[in-house]
């Protein structure tokens, strides 16, 4: 079924933009904290994704996104980020260079 034409409106994307750049450094101007290498800063948006939706509160939600969804029924804590994160590098191959 499409969307409603009556309904259409960029004002929920251009928040999700504007609260990320706020957020993150790298996505504001004249600024020295970019990412050199194009997967590093996938990974940042990656990260700032599971903050955002499964650790910060949102004081109008007064839980995370994730709770609210009912995709998760407790608070992420930035060590189960650790976790995900250390789970997802024992799945991937081994590099030589051993660099991230």
């Amino acid at each position: 079924m499409p969307p409603d034409r009556e309904h259409i409106n960029t004002s929920y994307v251009e928040r999700a933009n504007l609260t990320m750049r706020m957020h993150m450094r790298r996505f504001t101007r004249l600024t020295n904290a970019f990412s050199k290498k194009f997967e590093n800063h996938c990974h940042m948006v990656a990260l700032y994704a599971v903050w955002y939706n499964f650790i910060r509160i949102h004081k109008t939600l007064r839980v995370t996104p994730a709770m609210e969804s009912d995709i998760t029924d407790h608070l992420f804590s930035f060590d189960d980020l650790i976790g995900i994160v250390d789970e997802w590098e024992k799945t991937q191959p081994t590099s030589g260079s051993g660099a991230i």
